[in-house]
């Protein structure tokens, strides 16, 4: 159990997907340098498409942020609700609060508190997947939108899965230059390509320009400097990574280095036990590790998030 976790042991589907995949055995005959700390941290239900909210109006937080970007980008609610992703400012259901769970650990790792002492670097999240289509973007992006509601924090959403980037069409933003424009120039600032969002607390990197040598430039140490720019002046900001697939392309192992805690997205009842031992030992640059068991059909608590607020099924 990973140390920075608060979830203890109750035989509920988190515990359950740990012995499906028998995680201990995993790494106890896997390579040797396979990350120490791995724990389940929560099973993400996909529900039916969330009820359409209207855009809100931009607080001045928000017209603020725009003002100090060159860019700025609208978020249609509607858009986030027919592709079943948390609507900001909408009705309390099942996935809000599963997101709710699994940022609640990563912000304590991230920040400390109640005698855990903070990761280091671990404002800086990675989200990957071992191999294609197992929902990582989808959990890249409910994760951020589920952190830009804290009070606290800013969080900047990186696309770096630079081969196949999906950000910018999953929320309905035209591409623009991005994170592999500011690795390939360095008279590039970073911050002119961020994307500010009339969702409060939340902005946009995009991926930026495709490259046959996307890990030479992650691996040079323009990437370390480019990074330590996007939290240095912002110690409010939580930065998340949407990367690639940890067995379908080689950015994921060198970006496993620049964070401070991996979410490691695992396909309920297609992930193997395999691929996700093989998959962590390619990031073990990164000690922390969490699990995130996606697409559960079904809970054998019965758990329906939701619903004590009124919006969820009966």
């Amino acid at each position: 159990m990973n140390k920075h976790s608060s979830i203890k042991s109750s035989g509920s589907l988190l515990e359950r997907a740990s012995e499906l995949y028998d995680f201990g055995a995993a790494f106890r005959n896997g390579p040797d340098n396979a990350p120490e700390q791995v724990a389940p941290i929560a099973e993400s239900i996909m529900p039916a498409a969330e009820p359409v909210v209207p855009a809100a109006t931009p607080t001045p937080a928000v017209k603020a942020a725009s003002q100090q970007h060159s860019t700025f980008a609208a978020i249609d609610r509607a858009r986030l609700a027919s592709s079943n992703l948390i609507v900001p400012d909408g009705p309390v259901t099942g996935l809000s609060e599963e997101f709710r769970i699994v940022k609640r650990q990563l912000l304590l790792a991230a920040r400390g508190g109640k005698g855990v002492d903070a990761v280091p670097h671990g404002e800086r999240i990675l989200v990957c997947s071992a191999n294609p289509d197992e929902g990582k973007t989808y959990c890249a992006i409910n994760l951020a939108l589920s952190m830009a509601s804290e009070k606290d924090n800013r969080v900047l959403l990186i696309d770096a899965d630079f081969a196949k980037p999906s950000v910018l069409k999953t929320l309905g933003i035209e591409n623009r230059a991005g994170f592999m424009d500011a690795l390939a120039d360095s008279s590039c600032d970073v911050e002119s390509l961020v994307i500010a969002t009339d969702i409060e607390g939340l902005s946009i990197l995009p991926a930026g320009s495709q490259t046959n040598q996307d890990t030479e430039y992650l691996a040079a140490s323009r990437t370390a400097d480019i990074i330590d720019q996007l939290t240095r002046h912002d110690p409010s900001r939580i930065i998340i990574f949407d990367s690639p697939p940890a067995l379908a392309a080689s950015p994921a192992s060198v970006l496993a280095l620049h964070v401070g805690q991996t979410l490691m997205v695992v396909h309920a009842d297609v992930t193997t036990d395999s691929a996700l031992r093989d998959a962590l030992s390619l990031l073990s640059g990164c000690e922390h590790v969490q699990l995130l068991l996606n697409r559960t059909k079904f809970s054998p608590t019965g758990r329906k998030f939701g619903n004590y607020y009124g919006y969820g099924a009966s």
